[in-house]
């Protein structure tokens, strides 16, 4: 025994002794009385706080085990634990009186409640995930992925990759947020753009409030701030790199790529991406890429200024994220700087260490959100032009198809009296080419870009036609217009010249034989040419005002009228003209017996029934003559034609039918250029 402490007392007129007695790490209560019945209950408590009760009396042997730990003025029973929530720190007695304690590990901080935090962040830059962990995977496609999801309260931040000048590489887009408890999505996008949904939102203040959630935007970028399940999330997003920054608990049960980089698959979300977003490409490897200067430069975060953060932010993933990335992938867009910058934000966020003007070492601008308020399509990125300004750029997989075919926008569209064409905004950027100064032949024609998507597009019509040249090769009547820039009185330029030629056209008619008998009084050829389409169709009427359709038996000596007619043609510009007209006996227009009634646009002078009218006066024509039948034959009589389309600004389209001998006219008619046949037929049967 290594001390004892002695009391006696009267206790219900009794005299009664109590003995406290110390035995090493044991400690025993002695209790005695003169009476055999005398009883005591005895509370235990250190520094006035009650450990335990505990009963006692004469009868018994009257030594009473109170032995136990103490710790911080607390008294622990052996083989119990007691918790203390300010410090988050637990002590354990053991049955040997031996006190052991646990608590929060190194870099957690206490929350006063119990609960042990872990000051972390997650950086997303490039195709880049740095987890809380600090471990480091790669996207390789263009998908939406979860970066924090907490199931208990809804909340959740979504990352979705684009490609940008390559397509085998993908790259940070954009990040949304969605509050606890809310089905509302803000969107981070580039450029400083903030979405609610599919609404911009306006900051007008420094900071505000939208669903729970709290954004700001400033020269370094967006931020999103929110409360979930008692934890704060700020999100960081800059248009090329995104960090989340939040106090994790030990023990959460969040998931996504912040909490575990390498479980890519459960972090997917097919259902929020495009469906082709899995689709794997490989585009050649750039030549020019030297990874040993790639390297070097990585390496700069091993060195002063960055060195002073190396044992809190372990540089190790930044370095081994801008190696990959920049050895497979042109360091354009301040893209070298990029993981530097992020490296240091980490730091400061993690750690609260500021890497003064780390920039200047790294040959680097001051930092600063990369293209802030540039807003570009979908089908676009924001990237630095090859005269250093900044523009919106095609995405490699939106811009393929025309570097392919090596154009700089969509095939002309051709309608009945007009056409355009449509040029691809962000080719045009790559191209240094404004298209402001872009016009057509008629320069005060100028390319209208839509807002939304960027694309320019020029267009004529019959009634400005812009300049257009009206040409025929013989078997199309084109319409041909020029793109091209303004001329410059400048001694120098830095831009390229533009000279873009588009052109639409009208297909003369193919041949084609259509045969009816007199009940269906007229045929109708359909003529389409690419995006033009028009008709020509040849029709027979009982009277000359064309008001009343053949539509029963022809006699003999009849006088018939004959429209011939198309629909879909320009009037301003193409004219019809009915070069030859002609009987058969056979369905075929070339077969013999035949009977001339129009030849070289005029009447044949050896048929004194026959009458042409409008005839290249526009884009229809009559005639009218006697019916007739071929003698010695079946009764069956064919009609054809020959028509041309001719360009009015080009020809005369009217034939000359003057008085004069046959041979005579033909030598001053004015001729035509048109030189393909094509046909259009009817037939009746007597």
């Amino acid at each position: 025994m290594k001390c004892s402490v002695h009391f006696d007392m009267i206790y219900m007129n009794k005299k009664v002794n109590l003995n406290l007695l110390s035995f090493g790490k044991q400690t025993a209560l002695h209790f005695s009385s003169v009476s055999s019945e005398a009883e005591v209950m005895a509370d235990v408590a250190v520094e006035g706080k009650l450990v335990e009760s505990v009963s006692l009396g004469s009868a018994d042997s009257g030594f009473t085990d109170i032995s136990g730990c103490r710790i911080s003025g607390v008294g622990i029973l052996p083989n119990s634990t007691v918790h203390f929530e300010k410090t988050c720190r637990s002590f354990t007695c053991s049955i040997d009186r031996a006190v052991t304690s646990t608590g929060c590990g190194e870099q957690e901080e206490c929350d006063g409640n119990g609960r042990c935090f872990k000051n972390q962040i997650c950086t997303v830059t490039g195709p880049t995930v740095i987890d809380f962990q600090g471990q480091q995977s790669s996207v390789t496609d263009r998908c939406v992925y979860s970066l924090v999801s907490d199931s208990s309260s809804g909340f959740e931040v979504l990352a979705n990759f684009q490609e940008r000048r390559r397509r085998d590489v993908s790259f940070l887009d954009s990040v949304s947020l969605r509050p606890a408890g809310s089905k509302v999505y803000f969107h981070l996008e580039q450029g400083g753009r903030i979405k609610m949904n599919e609404t911009v939102l306006t900051l007008n203040s420094p900071v505000q409030q939208f669903e729970g959630i709290s954004l700001s935007k400033d020269k370094n970028g967006l931020t999103a701030t929110s409360l979930f399940s008692g934890l704060k999330m700020s999100a960081l997003f800059d248009g090329y790199t995104a960090q989340i920054h939040m106090r994790v608990p030990v023990g959460s049960a969040m998931e996504g790529l912040c909490v575990d980089s390498r479980n890519m698959s459960s972090a997917k979300l097919l259902d929020l991406s495009s469906p082709s977003c899995e689709r794997q490409y490989e585009d050649p490897v750039d030549s020019q890429i030297e990874c040993n200067v790639i390297t070097e430069h990585c390496n700069l975060l091993r060195v002063a200024p960055f060195s002073s953060c190396n044992d809190d932010v372990d540089p190790t993933p930044y370095i081994s994220a801008c190696n990959s990335t920049l050895c497979g992938y042109p360091s354009a867009d301040g893209l070298g700087c990029q993981f530097l910058w992020a490296y240091a934000t980490a730091c400061r966020l993690q750690s609260n260490i500021t890497l003064d003007r780390w920039w200047s070492n790294a040959g680097c601008s001051e930092p600063q959100a990369f293209c802030q308020d540039k807003l570009c399509s979908d089908h676009e990125f924001c990237g630095r032009k090859h005269s250093g300004k900044t523009g919106c750029l095609c995405r490699a997989l939106f811009a393929s198809k025309y570097k392919l075919s090596g154009t700089l926008g969509e095939p002309a569209v051709c309608r009945k009296n007009s056409g355009s064409i449509t040029l691809v905004g962000c080719l045009l950027e790559e191209k240094g080419v404004d298209y402001r100064v872009l016009h057509l032949n008629d320069r005060s024609c100028r390319g209208a870009m839509d807002e939304k998507n960027h694309m320019v597009t020029f267009s004529f019509d019959s009634s400005n036609t812009c300049g257009t040249e009206i040409m025929n090769n013989g078997s199309q009547i084109n319409y041909k217009n020029t793109i091209m820039t303004q001329n410059s009185s400048d001694v120098i330029t830095r831009h390229d010249q533009v000279f873009i030629d588009f052109s639409c056209h009208h297909t003369q008619p193919d041949i084609k034989i259509v045969a009816f008998r007199i009940k269906d009084n007229s045929v109708v050829q359909h003529i389409k040419s690419g995006e033009w389409s028009y008709s020509v169709s040849m029709k027979a009427y009982e009277n000359a005002a064309y008001t009343r359709a053949v539509d029963s038996g022809v006699l003999l000596n009849q006088k018939i009228w004959v429209e011939l007619k198309t629909d879909g043609l320009d009037a301003k510009t193409i004219a019809v003209v009915m070069d030859s007209c002609w009987a058969t006996s056979k369905e075929s227009h070339d077969s013999k017996p035949s009977y001339d009634l129009i030849k070289d646009g005029c009447a044949d002078p050896n048929d004194g029934t026959v009458e042409v009218e409008g005839n290249g006066a526009g884009t229809s024509t009559y005639f009218s003559f006697n019916m007739f039948e071929f003698s010695g034959n079946s009764g069956q009589v064919y009609l054809h034609c020959k028509i041309q389309l001719c360009p009015k600004q080009e020809d005369n389209c009217i034939p000359d039918c003057s008085d004069e001998p046959k041979r005579e006219r033909r030598a001053i008619r004015r001729p035509l250029k048109i030189r393909d046949t094509s046909f259009i037929s009817m037939g009746w049967v007597h």
